[in-house]
């Protein structure tokens, strides 16, 4: 018996199997073409991808397991949030999605906040401010710029919706992804039809909602036939991305919050009630848990900025050789700042034109110092969002509980601890969103008679990082906060 997580992100989707002990018996990843960017500021993907992926992934985890796709109870869904996927009638795909790293639609955002009244009346409908990456000013940017796309269009699903769509023939998503849309009522965790009739968007144009451990759909024959699985096995609505990943962490309840190092960066707190930032400058969603909401700060470029640094500065040296190069140096890297708004950023700042940085350059410096540097940056990154949530008045608890590809390096924890002065937790389980789905479908499948109980059995904490050296980062966070603005305002000087 086990219950399957998939996970749709930008970069590979995973299949994972999971039994009712929360023991991994089985894993795959099948790499995604990279986004393409045919637009200043776009990022896009093919959704047949995705689906090619999906088959390919769960039929390898069913074989590392030794598996029958009889064996699976349930199907939970996670992925990347905030995308676009465009429909005709017939459920054929318009356009390649556009991605929550797409950042053309900061025009639109305004269109956005005019419709509704303003940012106070947006954020009180929806706990949010506009984001070009939020999938409705997306959706008006083609309306604008591709009216022949707007007008065969039928349905609007989000990228982890796609692939359900394709395994079970259905329409539906889960609220925590719908909250990323710009479209969910945040206390009525529903689509909100203000919105929809101020952007004059039709309601039919979007899927059922389901709260995450709810059963939404089963398999088809058509998508068993395509992945080996059972039809009329139960797909439960799962989680976007950072509510999944806080479902596989146990940050289901307020005093347990995630920290994420991926591609992207996130703070993420749970909350028994819908909490929102003034001015919606930190993200307000529904959790994947029912009757939870969460509040979280997100920095596009996290572990990103590391790959693009190796990339672009020491291209093909493996990432943990890079890293222990910069071991030796102490904090704050001898003065040299990095800022890793590679991608513009969301919060705190939300400035799509933002840019990133080294500054403090000096003919001491080597690639070791330019390696602490990003690595502090992305820690600075995050503090900023940390402190964004404390001042909503949310009490941050003794522990964050970690995930993602950048919180297995022991420096870069080591980093994170000090800079934030938290106490780092990590689970034992580190594959993170997709475990997440596992989970949800496990409840959805009575394994499990919650979320709460889900995570009490199948979440371990495996290691701890305690901070040591907070006071030595007190001079160099002060340094990059500084930054930010000083280099906003000289870009604004020489505009055009």
């Amino acid at each position: 018996m086990a219950v399957l997580g998939l996970d749709v992100s930008t970069t590979a989707t995973k299949a994972l199997l999971v039994d009712a002990g929360g023991a991994v018996l089985g894993a795959a990843s099948t790499p995604h073409a990279a986004p393409t960017s045919p637009h200043p500021l776009g990022s896009e993907q093919a959704p047949a991808d995705w689906w090619r992926a999906t088959c390919a992934s769960v039929r390898d985890a069913l074989g590392a397991a030794g598996l029958d796709g009889a064996d699976v109870e349930a199907v939970g869904l996670t992925g990347q949030m905030h995308g676009l996927v465009m429909l005709d009638e017939r459920g054929d795909v318009l356009r390649p999605a556009l991605l929550w790293n797409d950042g053309r639609a900061e025009a639109e955002c305004a269109e956005v906040r005019d419709a509704v009244g303003g940012l106070e009346a947006l954020v009180g409908l929806t706990g949010n401010d506009a984001f070009a990456g939020f999938t409705l000013p997306k959706l008006v940017w083609v309306r604008r710029h591709e009216p022949e796309v707007y007008a065969r269009t039928a349905q609007i699903l989000l990228p982890k919706d796609y692939v359900r769509y394709r395994l079970t023939g259905d329409y539906a998503t889960d609220r925590a992804g719908a909250g990323g849309t710009l479209m969910l009522g945040l206390e009525a965790r529903d689509w909100s039809e203000a919105i929809l009739e101020a952007l004059d968007v039709p309601r039919g144009w979007l899927p059922p909602t389901h709260e995450g451990p709810e059963v939404a759909g089963v398999v088809s024959r058509a998508g068993a036939a395509a992945t080996g699985l059972r039809a009329g096995t139960p797909v439960v609505g799962g989680g976007g991305d950072q509510a999944a990943g806080a479902v596989g962490t146990g940050a289901v309840t307020p005093d347990v919050w995630a920290l994420a190092v991926g591609t992207s960066g996130v703070v993420f707190a749970p909350s028994s009630a819908p909490r929102v930032a003034p001015e919606g400058r930190a993200h307000a969603f529904p959790h994947a848990v029912p009757g939870r909401w969460h509040l979280m700060g997100v920095m596009l470029s996290a572990a990103g900025a590391l790959r693009w640094y190796r990339d672009a500065l020491a291209p093909g040296v493996p990432f943990g050789d890079l890293v222990a190069e910069a071991e030796g140096v102490e904090a704050g890297a001898e003065g040299l700042t990095f800022l890793p708004y590679l991608t513009g950023e969301r919060t705190p700042h939300a400035d799509v034109e933002a840019r990133g940085a080294f500054v403090g350059l000096a003919a001491r410096h080597g690639r070791p110092h330019l390696t602490r540097a990003v690595l502090e940056g992305v820690a600075f990154g995050l503090a900023d969002n940390l402190s964004l949530l404390e001042a909503v008045g949310l009490d941050r608890p003794a522990a964050l509980r970690t995930s993602g590809g950048g919180t297995r390096s022991p420096l870069w924890r080591r980093v994170l601890a000090d800079v934030l002065g938290a106490r780092l937790e990590a689970p034992a389980s580190t594959e993170g969103a997709a475990f997440g789905a596992a989970l949800l479908a496990g409840v959805g499948a009575g394994l499990w008679p919650s979320v709460e109980a889900a995570c009490a059995e199948a979440v371990r904490v495996a290691g701890v990082t305690e901070p040591e050296a907070v006071e030595a980062y007190r001079g160099p966070a002060a340094r990059f906060r500084a930054l930010y603005p000083a280099l906003r305002d000289a870009r604004a000087s020489t505009a055009g």
